[in-house]
């Protein structure tokens, strides 16, 4: 008899168990990559709705006085309303209308998320932000140019897209334990940089010829994603288990092994309330000739309903040890990722004078970068039992680092590149650490005792006030770039020295601290 391969030994030595928590891990990740791919096309769009124009300029005509180049109207390039001289400012009141209404929404979406069936919820939320994505994109194709009609579309998107983020995050931190909590979500938080990446490289193949396509093509991706998370998203281990219990089981079971009394093989539950536990007793009604004729079989004593796990409140969920912390330097931190997420591209497109679609794909090594630096704090933050302390270290370095970045893409393509992954590792480390490892930590905080429903409110929490930030970066970068992009990236690194003062508390509290285990150190107890 031949051997069995090597390969099919490796595949045969998972239980399915495991099997299923790698299909979840792997799900959940294609999932939130739509998410991102979608979000990504505007930044990307940017510079097409306004152009630099100066190519289609005529030359100067003999017969006038002036020498100046002419350029006529019929041969203006840029996309309207945004072809006046504030577009800037037009563009980032589009980026803050999404983000104003994720983060509005957000606190909303995980108050909601628990009491929902996670599954449906998130598939309605997919399907929907998919029809959004699309009605940006039909704009170019209905040659629409109102500002109020992509402002809407903006807010509506932003709003839906609050489904996604503590859906995910409740989902996985279900199926995975606090053992390499930040090694597994650090992987798996790549999600995000891979959908800034699919997002940049979809939208910047169309953007030159058919920029609503930019937005078509991801907004189709992420509704298909929706239908595939409808019929395969499993929330729980504990559903399986239920499932498989419910079909090992046969409907019919009790009729076998129960003979009746009198003829009669009807079984009916009585509930009989008692004074600490609430018990059920099986009993044979006999017969409508003999109403109110019961025959004790057996007595079963249940869990009451009321005895499961309720949602957390709102301010329950902000008194537990580390959240208002986290949640506020999450701010910060997610106001400069969110900036280089929405106006990289552009910003790029200005200093190094490239076109649209290579400023574009130039932009993704940002998210590269950001894929490793999300994988190292997580690894460390596990090694070292201190995630406050690990995004500390991040954040401190990150502000020079953004210094450095600002004076290094003058000189070239080369220097550019080396300072935009390194950037993306220091910027999204801290910013995926905290809302990922940290936000299910939280969720998960042994004060809660057991209350698993609480991971959706701790994690709405915790990004909704990150998404304050998210909001408010690209709003301030679009009017302080008006004065020049030194006034930005100050911006940014004033950002991430804030981000780091709000973790001081928590950083001292784990260097005191002798006895923290791996995964747990945000465990904080109250004084």
């Amino acid at each position: 008899m031949a051997p069995v391969p090597p390969g099919i030994r490796f595949l045969t030595s998972f239980n399915r168990d495991q099997w299923y928590r790698a299909f979840t891990f792997g799900l959940t990740f294609l999932l939130y990559t739509s998410f991102h791919l979608s979000r990504k096309p505007i930044s990307i769009v940017k510079s097409e709705l306004h152009k630099n124009c100066s190519h289609v300029m005529e030359a100067p005509i003999e017969s006038s006085s002036s020498q100046q180049p002419v350029l006529h109207p019929e041969l203006d390039c840029s996309w309207k309303p945004f072809d006046r001289n504030n577009y800037k400012q037009l563009l980032g009141a589009m980026d803050y209308s999404f983000l104003c209404a994720y983060a509005i929404g957000m606190y909303l979406s995980g108050i909601i998320g628990e009491r929902l069936p996670i599954r449906l919820y998130l598939t309605v939320g997919m399907l929907t932000s998919g029809l959004f994505t699309c009605l940006f994109g039909l704009g170019y194709i209905y040659d629409i140019h109102s500002l109020g009609f992509y402002i809407f579309v903006q807010v509506a998107n932003g709003l839906v897209q609050t489904t996604g983020w503590p859906s995910v995050v409740t989902c996985i931190g279900n199926w995975f334990g606090k053992g390499r909590r930040g090694l597994i979500m650090g992987l798996w938080n790549s999600h995000t940089s891979v959908g800034n990446i699919l997002g940049s490289l979809i939208a910047g193949y169309f953007v030159s010829s058919n920029w609503g396509l930019s937005f078509i093509v991801p907004g189709v991706i992420i509704a298909a994603m929706g239908v595939i998370c409808f019929f395969f998203l499993i929330e729980h281990p504990n559903d399986l288990k239920i499932a498989s219990t419910q079909s090992s089981a046969p409907s019919n079971q009790l009729h076998k092994n129960w003979n009746g009394v009198n003829g009669h093989k009807d079984l009916y539950l009585q509930y009989k309330p008692g004074a600490k536990a609430q018990s059920w007793d099986t009993e044979l009604l006999l017969g409508q000739e003999s109403i109110g004729v019961c025959v004790p079989v057996q007595q079963v004593v249940v869990v009451k309903s009321e005895a499961e796990p309720s949602a957390i409140s709102f301010m329950g969920a902000l008194r537990i040890p580390g959240v208002v912390e986290f949640s506020l330097s999450l701010l910060f931190a997610k106001l400069v990722s969110y900036t280089f997420l929405f106006w990289l591209p552009l910003y790029i497109t200005k200093a190094a004078h490239l076109d649209a679609k290579k400023a574009g794909d130039l932009s993704t090594l940002f998210d590269v970068g950001g894929i490793v630096g999300g994988i190292l704090a997580g690894v460390i933050s596990d090694k070292m039992g201190k995630r406050a302390t690990t995004c500390a270290v991040m954040l401190l370095l990150a502000a020079p680092t953004l210094y450095g970045f600002s004076m290094m893409s003058q000189f070239g393509l080369g220097p550019t590149i080396g300072m935009l992954l390194v950037c993306g590792g220091l910027v999204n480390g801290p910013y995926a650490l905290i809302t990922t490892a940290v936000s299910a930590d939280l969720g998960t905080h042994k004060s809660l005792k057991g209350n698993a429903r609480a991971l959706s409110t701790v994690t709405a929490i915790i990004d909704g006030t990150g998404s304050v930030g998210a909001a408010v970066g690209p709003l301030l970068a679009g009017l302080l770039s008006a004065q020049g992009w030194d006034q930005v990236f100050y911006m940014l690194m004033t950002a991430d020295f804030l981000a780091l003062l709000l973790l001081l508390r928590l950083v001292m509290k784990e260097l005191r601290s002798h006895r923290n285990r791996p995964g747990v150190a945000v465990e904080l107890k109250e004084h």
